[in-house]
């Protein structure tokens, strides 16, 4: 254990909470009975890691099991980093703090693409070695990453030994029991990754290698061996109310992002935004019953403390028994002062009902997504949205004593001009006239407006994998713009680093060359990208000169219909085909219904049958 050691740096450093572990509900385990030793490594800092749902249900999951125990790993921060290579401390699990490299399997979460360096500044931290042949000879810990980012492995591939694609439940615990056979068996290492590797779900990248053309331009994914699939197809939890999922999670000592109870009321989306990576990625659409929400809520509340629920889901508006639940949620859980909170909400949906049973205790704040200023737009990106829809839901939520509203907005869409921009000021500005439209003796006081635009990035298996991302310069010119627009009383408008989403787009479109640029950013002392004031832009050029690339030739790359993508071994389950249709709809701005209206042959059908309840 390494406690004594480390304990003595925690008053040297911003929140030390961070590192002390011990909350409550954290499980505690004798690793005398233990067979097989997890370590769930977080590439961020511990008050985001903390607010991922799916650490919380995958921890649950493994922990259920007597013989398994999964710790919990952070990334520290640059003053605690410092200070445990001055002193020789390695990378840690709050659980016992042990030491990461004694652990069977080092597993990441991928949520995000600047997030990479951080795994790898991680396993530089626990003494494990980067890449899998160097861990092959020291028979150390096998590392497996998930996540969303795992459906474009490439630009990790040399450093991890197993990728888990798709819904992570059944997965993760088939991973350490085939992990406790193997190990009392005995056996080689790549033996065991052969047998992974057969399984549905799992990607293991030193199976495979990448082509190239005469002109050094990607040429596809190939197998190295015959006995491991051509492509890998993601894993669906088809039901998710036979899915495990906590009845009990973490409560921490220090603030966290996302600081209450959440309620994964559905899974996967049926609206087809065309910019939407997860919108494809966790089709088909599942939801959870209400006699089941209704029991883990009563457990994790009971069992929590928490004041406030959050009711998730990529689409929670278009829950199927949303106001019902929120209204047994209110007269169950009202008594004890417990909000209910909505995330972001389509403006389409149906939610009079909903606010009115959410906002009898407190106001959690109201959040739309139009995405675009002007219909065109709306209709290329298939949001599926009005003004009028938008002003309508907005009227009702300040004559039900709201007065602060979020948009979210995104600026560089394919086709996008400065006659959109002006729409976004329009939505605005319809915001504040719907105010001031309820009469003063209704509405509540302070209204405040807050306007956010993001840059668009290009994502795989969406109908906009094949765009170019706007230039840095370009996305600057349309902040500025945005800013001037913007100046509006009650209005304040926020936007993303464009540097930042430059590298993004890259490492999101990337193939495995960019796991050089990876390794030699690291060495030039990037981690925390996504932190403003960690992110280092010219070091990750410098990086891209380093190995004779550049980043503008991934991000800004458009790609024909029909070339080879870095990801095309990756069966995510919607088609090509169907991606290639969603793309021609969307330059001729037409909009596809939602697939609850309409099946529109997206491959979820054939991919697994009875769960797309749309195609049946």
């Amino acid at each position: 254990m390494l406690y004594d050691r480390i304990e003595p740096l925690l008053a040297g450093v911003s929140k030390p909470a961070r590192y002390t572990g011990g909350e409550v509900n954290m499980v505690k385990k004798e690793l005398d009975g233990i067979d097989v030793r997890f370590a769930f490594c977080f590439p961020d800092t511990y008050e985001v890691g903390m607010s991922h749902l799916g650490m919380k249900i995958l921890y649950h999951i493994l922990n259920k099991r007597e013989n398994f125990y999964c710790e919990r790993v952070f990334a520290p921060w640059a003053d605690m980093e410092a200070a445990m290579r001055q002193n020789g401390v390695p990378l840690f699990s709050l659980e016992t703090f042990s030491p990461v490299a004694d652990f069977d399997i080092v597993g990441f979460t991928l949520q995000y693409e600047m997030s990479y360096t951080n795994v790898l500044n991680m396993l530089d931290l626990a003494g494990i070695p980067m890449t899998g042949s160097e861990r092959d000879a020291a028979n150390a810990p096998f590392v497996v990453c998930g996540g969303p980012c795992a459906f474009n492995p490439e630009p990790l591939a040399d450093f991890v030994d197993l990728f888990m694609v798709g819904d992570g439940e059944e997965q993760i615990l088939e991973l350490c029991e085939h992990y406790d056979a193997w190990k009392k068996r005995g056996g080689t290492r790549e033996e065991f990754l052969l047998e992974m590797a057969n399984i549905e779900g799992n990607y293991v990248p030193r199976f495979y290698e990448s082509a190239y053309d005469e002109n050094g331009e990607f040429a596809g994914v190939r197998r190295l061996r015959d006995d491991v699939p051509a492509r890998i197809r993601k894993r669906c939890i088809p039901d998710l109310d036979s899915a495990d999922y906590p009845d009990r999670i973490i409560v921490p000592f220090t603030e966290i992002v996302h600081d209450r109870v959440m309620l994964e009321v559905a899974r996967g989306c049926t609206r087809g935004c065309r910019f939407c990576q997860a919108g494809m990625l966790y089709r088909p659409q599942r939801e959870r019953s209400l006699d089941k929400l209704l029991e883990l809520a009563r457990k994790l509340l009971g069992s929590t403390g928490y004041e406030e629920m959050s009711l998730s889901s990529l689409s929670t508006g278009d829950y199927s028994h949303l106001p019902e639940l929120a209204r047994k949620l209110v007269q169950e859980h009202g008594c004890n002062k417990v909000a209910i909170s909505l995330p972001s909400l389509r403006i389409d949906s149906v939610l009079g009902e909903t606010l009115e049973q959410t906002q009898q205790i407190r106001k959690t704040g109201l959040t739309f997504a139009p995405e675009a200023g002007t219909q065109r737009l709306r209709d290329v990106i298939n949001k599926g949205v009005t003004e009028q829809q938008l002003r309508e839901s907005v009227h009702d939520a300040f004559e039900k004593g709201w007065s602060a509203v979020k948009l979210y907005t995104m600026i560089g869409l394919p086709t996008e001009t400065d006659e959109d921009l002006d729409g976004i000021r329009g939505l605005a500005q319809a915001v504040l006239d719907e105010y001031f439209s309820v009469p003063k003796e209704v509405r509540q006081k302070g209204l405040r407006v807050s306007v956010s635009a993001s840059s668009f990035v290009p994502k795989p298996f969406t109908p906009f994998q094949w765009e170019p991302q706007n230039t840095i310069e370009e996305l600057e010119r349309k902040q500025k713009l945005l800013r001037e627009k913007l100046h509006l009383r009650s209005v304040t408008f926020s936007w993303h680093e464009p540097h930042l989403s430059f590298l993004e787009a890259a490492f999101a479109r990337g193939d495995r060359r960019l796991c050089g640029v990876l390794l030699a950013a690291w060495k030039r002392g990037c981690r925390f990208d996504g932190w403003t004031e960690e992110f280092k832009f010219d070091a990750w050029m410098a990086a891209f000169a380093d190995c004779g690339l550049t980043c503008e030739q991934f991000a800004h790359k458009r790609y024909d219909l029909d070339a080879p993508l870095p990801w095309d071994h990756i069966d995510a389950g919607v088609t090509k085909e169907f991606l290639q249709r969603e793309w021609k709809k969307a330059l001729a701005a037409q909009t596809s219904p939602d697939c609850r209206i309409k099946c529109h042959g997206c491959g979820m059908k054939q991919f697994i049958k009875g769960v797309c309840k749309s195609c049946e």
